[in-house]
């Protein structure tokens, strides 16, 4: 499965911005989707993730803030994240888990100013 994300920027701390990614197939087959992110100089962290059946799951400092969904009629899973902080800047990356393999997006920058 190929993976496309888009929707980073630039935006001031307390801003809004809602990632997506899309997948050229079908995602109704796909085990788990996830965002991850990657700061300057740091290890690549998942910020969260929705298994098949709905259930999502969130790094606690992302918690009320960001929401994961996913819309099988167009292959895409967003994340909006909201009241945004510097710390949340990095390149995002979506993630596919499918049995047997996986697959990642491009990055997406986000840049998240005081």
């Amino acid at each position: 499965v190929q993976l496309q994300a888009s929707g980073g920027g630039m935006v001031q701390a307390g801003g809004s911005l809602r990632l997506s990614c899309k997948a050229w197939r079908s995602i109704n087959n796909i085990n788990l989707l996830e965002w991850h992110r990657q700061a300057p100089g740091k290890q690549r962290e998942l910020v969260a993730s929705i298994a098949m059946g709905g259930r999502t799951n969130y790094r606690d400092s992302v918690k009320g803030r960001f929401i994961i969904s996913r819309d099988t009629a167009n292959n895409t899973v967003d994340l909006q994240m909201n009241s945004l902080i510097p710390e949340d800047t990095g390149v995002y990356y979506c993630h596919a888990v499918l049995i047997g393999s996986d697959t990642w997006g491009q990055g997406t920058l986000v840049t998240v100013s005081s």
